[in-house]
């Protein structure tokens, strides 16, 4: 199973760039911008990569992200994961990034996404791996600088495909965002936004993202499982969910498997994917594995998870017909 899981044709749907950076990685920034880490060795920060909590996570993420400074540092950083995900069969990936939590310490927006661009530029032409970029807003900071952000970027929107909404999520609803998710469906943005896993009005914050945003996907979303009602509605729309296993595993104590095998059976568009591999220690084929042996899925199942990603992607639609087709070739041609 690990072999046909190996050779599956991936997408990869919720993955922070920024929770790309390994401590190896982190080590060889810090010393080429001539900053000095609080850790003697990159085995001691990586054992400072544990967490109980969504708060205690972001805390050492925005500490460890301070490295990034210059435009060959946001390439390095994105080219380490293109040629991880190469590795593991990944064919297409959405990738968030956070601009404002480098732009508020005075790393300039232009930066970040030329370097960010570049990687995906040269990992399609190099690796095969095809990318996207997807802009987040940090949704515990004001609205404004989110908007000031969204204006930012339009010099830059045909390489940005949609939008995004991310950490603390703790007095923080969508409803905070409304106007600038709007104005971003009118610059052409799509939109996709976190309902992290049992958090503080989990539920409600999914409504306000599918009825009032209208958004196009759910990023984790799990706790949809709480409203009928809602359930209804995104099968009605077709809004897929990004889950991440081994994510929920370190932030609520639970791979949260049980609710994904209910959401798979009810039909929801499910899909397994890493988020921040580097500090959570699983990139996405090894979340599928995790949730594999959690859930003695098939490789039916597997393959399943698979077209739910390639179906919800961003993709023209003769392009997601194509890896469709790679999958299909991957399972009819293995024997388990």
């Amino acid at each position: 199973m690990e072999d046909f899981i190996a050779g599956l044709p991936k997408c990869e749907l919720h993955l922070h760039i920024e929770g790309t950076l390994e401590p190896e990685l982190a080590f060889e920034l810090a010393a080429r911008n001539g900053l000095e880490l609080p850790y003697g060795s990159v085995a001691e920060l990586r054992a400072a990569y544990s967490f109980d909590s969504l708060p205690s996570f972001l805390r050492v993420y925005y500490e460890g992200m301070r490295v990034l400074r210059t435009e060959p540092d946001f390439y390095d950083l994105a080219m380490a994961y293109l040629s991880r995900a190469a590795a593991q069969n990944v064919r297409h990936a959405e990738i968030f990034f956070d601009p404002q939590a480098h732009t508020g310490r005075g790393v300039p927006f232009d930066v970040v996404i030329r370097g960010l661009r570049r990687a995906v530029m040269d990992a399609g032409a190099r690796l095969g791996v095809r990318a996207q970029l997807i802009m987040c807003f940090l949704r515990d900071y004001q609205a404004e600088y989110a908007m000031a952000t969204l204006l930012e970027s339009l010099p830059y929107k045909e390489w940005i495909v949609g939008v995004g909404l991310d950490s603390d999520e703790k007095g923080n609803p969508p409803a905070k965002f409304a106007d600038v998710y709007a104005r971003a469906r009118q610059e052409g943005y799509l939109l996709t936004m976190h309902c992290d896993v049992d958090q503080d009005g989990a539920i409600e914050h999914i409504r306000q993202a599918v009825e009032d945003i209208r958004v196009d996907r759910l990023d984790h979303g799990v706790n949809l499982l709480e409203d009928q009602r809602l359930v209804e509605l995104v099968l009605e729309r077709g809004i897929g969910l990004t889950c991440c296993p081994i994510s929920n595993g370190h932030v609520t104590g639970s791979m949260q498997a049980e609710g994904i095998r209910k959401l798979m059976d009810l039909g929801v568009r499910v899909t397994v994917n890493s988020d921040d591999p580097a500090y959570f220690g699983g990139y996405v084929q090894e979340n599928l594995i995790a949730l594999q042996e959690a859930l003695q899925l098939t490789a039916e199942e597997l393959a399943g998870l698979e077209r739910n990603a390639f179906e919800i992607a961003w993709l023209p639609r003769a392009v997601k017909d194509a890896y469709l087709a790679e999958v299909d070739v991957h399972l009819s041609s293995t024997e388990l």
